[in-house]
């Protein structure tokens, strides 16, 4: 019988040749006969998170640590291994670095910093990576994340540096052309980011980050035809990736659908949801019977269209012939700029429940206004308007201002709080109706207002999603939308003013039309 070394050696050999099924079974069969050798959970542990089964190996690595307690090579993969499995909060407990100071140790700093930046903390980690870099400033992995954070912090030009730096040391490290080609988009500069994404998936063609950071700038172009292709690949990237389960059966295609139920699931948030609800109706033209699969709060809303059935999210999934996701609608029918369906409005609102808002609302020129989104939403301490600028819209006077914010954050301001009388997004869009004028941040309210062709002013951040493309003040999306765009990085100052100026301007032709 082999001995458990000459097993180990082994299984080192395979995974070193990746063949990684043999390893593994090396390194089990010798847990099986000592479940606590350190060094086979050791190295199971690397093994699974080479292979990208995180929640395992921090299960060995932990094990690991008690059986040899102090193995630095341990301590700095279980570490790895926590922030591969998304538990940033954990890996900082584990480092021992919270609250103690962190140890002179390159490896330990990089981790830190990682941590710190993906708990939302870039300017701890700033300092952390810093730091590492000091110490080596060849570790192209920690000028990298150096660079996340800088990027986080919206110092893009120091942010591409990086990357720029990080490529050069590693001209085959993948992450960084995807970061780098994210931050010249942000930065507007989409045909640079297009070819720099380009070179990561030249070096990997799987690479489902670089795919998508180059859907987003292609989509933001406008090249609708690249960037609905590649937004694909959502379905394997690491972030959206677990909220995409092949559902049984065939998926649609475009084919002929005459006299068959397509399902269509919808994905991301409330507002996408609203947005390509668009193009339900398509389908039923063409003889299908689409059934949507939604969030509860948007059944209402969306029944009213004519040929569309819809389903909550929570219920078991309703008999189909074939299924889709429903951000890949546009790449299906083949949408460009200029082909967006029913960008005049498309949904509407219970003729009872408007004349009621109408009825309750004081009289006056009316603006409903939401100045927050989604406060678990990724990008939105960017999209999110602070208080005093919220202030500087209201003080408008001559209007009569209706609170149109929902959640957390409903009662930050001097409107009255009407957020426990909208149940749902067929309420809102019925007092939206009701108003005159929408004012809104890049939440499902614009996508609310243009469907249902409201008059609506949206104020975008500098580095807008990728819906609003750039360079204009209108959207093929909605008809009916204006939007105010932040010139640059940084404070709202500039949109704030220039709604408040157009605000007393509209409110002027309101006032005139009125005493005609």
């Amino acid at each position: 019988m082999q001995s458990i070394l000459d097993m180990l050696r082994v299984a080192i050999g395979h995974h070193q040749a990746s063949r990684h099924a043999e390893a593994e079974a090396l390194y089990r069969s010798v847990l099986g006969v000592a479940p606590s050798h350190p060094q086979a959970l050791y190295l199971l542990g690397l093994l699974l998170l080479d292979i990208g089964r995180s929640h395992e190996a921090v299960v060995s690595l932990e094990m690991a640590a008690r059986s040899q307690p102090g193995h630095a090579g341990t301590q700095i993969n279980l570490i790895r291994a926590l922030l591969a499995d998304q538990r940033p909060a954990e890996a900082l407990t584990e480092a021992g670095l919270c609250p103690a100071p962190p140890p002179e140790s390159v490896d330990i700093a990089f981790l830190r910093g990682t941590a710190l930046n993906a708990l939302g903390q870039p300017a701890e980690a700033v300092t952390v990576l810093e730091h590492a870099v000091a110490l080596d400033p060849t570790n192209a992995a920690a000028v990298l994340n150096l660079g996340n954070a800088c990027a986080d912090l919206d110092r893009l030009g120091e942010a591409e540096a990086y990357y720029r730096r990080a490529i050069e040391l590693a001209p085959k490290l993948l992450e960084a052309y995807a970061s780098l080609g994210f931050v010249l988009t942000s930065c507007g500069r989409l045909e640079e980011a297009i070819a720099t994404c380009e070179s990561a998936i030249t070096l990997r063609q799987d690479f489902a980050q670089a795919h998508w950071n180059q859907a987003v700038a292609a989509l933001l172009a406008g090249n609708f035809e690249l960037g609905f292709r590649k937004y694909e690949w959502r379905k394997r990237h690491d972030r959206f990736g677990r909220d995409f389960i092949d559902l049984p059966g065939p998926q649609w295609d475009a084919s002929d659908c005459a006299g068959r139920t397509i399902l269509v699931r919808a994905e991301q948030g409330l507002g996408d949801t609203i947005q390509f609800a668009r193009y339900l109706p398509l389908i039923a033209a063409r003889g299908g019977y689409p059934v949507v699969v939604c969030d509860q709060k948007l059944i209402q809303l969306l029944a009213g269209m004519p040929g569309v059935a819809i389903e909550p999210k929570t219920a078991p999934l309703p008999p189909y012939d074939c299924w889709i996701d429903q951000m890949s609608l546009p790449r299906v029918f083949a949408t460009r700029v200029d082909s967006i369906p029913s960008a005049d409005g498309y949904l509407g609102a219970d003729p009872t429940r408007v004349a009621y808002w109408g009825d309750t609302l004081p009289a006056g020129s009316k603006v409903g206004i939401a100045w927050a989104g989604n406060s678990a939403h990724n990008n939105d301490r960017r999209r999110s308007l602070p208080d005093a600028d919220l202030a500087r819209i209201i003080a408008t006077p001559g209007i009569v201002f209706v609170n149109l914010q929902v959640g957390s954050r409903s009662a930050d301001s001097p409107l009255a709080d009407i957020s426990a009388l909208l149940i749902n997004f067929a309420e809102t869009a019925a007092l939206i109706a009701a108003l005159d004028l929408v004012l809104t941040v890049d939440t499902a309210v614009a996508h609310v207002a243009g469907a249902i062709g409201k008059q609506t002013w949206v104020m975008l951040p500098h580095a807008p999603d990728w819906r609003w493309l750039l360079g204009r003040d209108d959207t093929p999306w909605y008809s009916s939308l204006r939007l105010f765009r932040r010139p640059a990085a940084g404070n709202w100052n500039a949109v704030t003013s220039a709604v408040a100026t157009s605000l007393a301007e509209w409110r002027d032709r309101q006032d005139s039309s009125h005493s005609d």
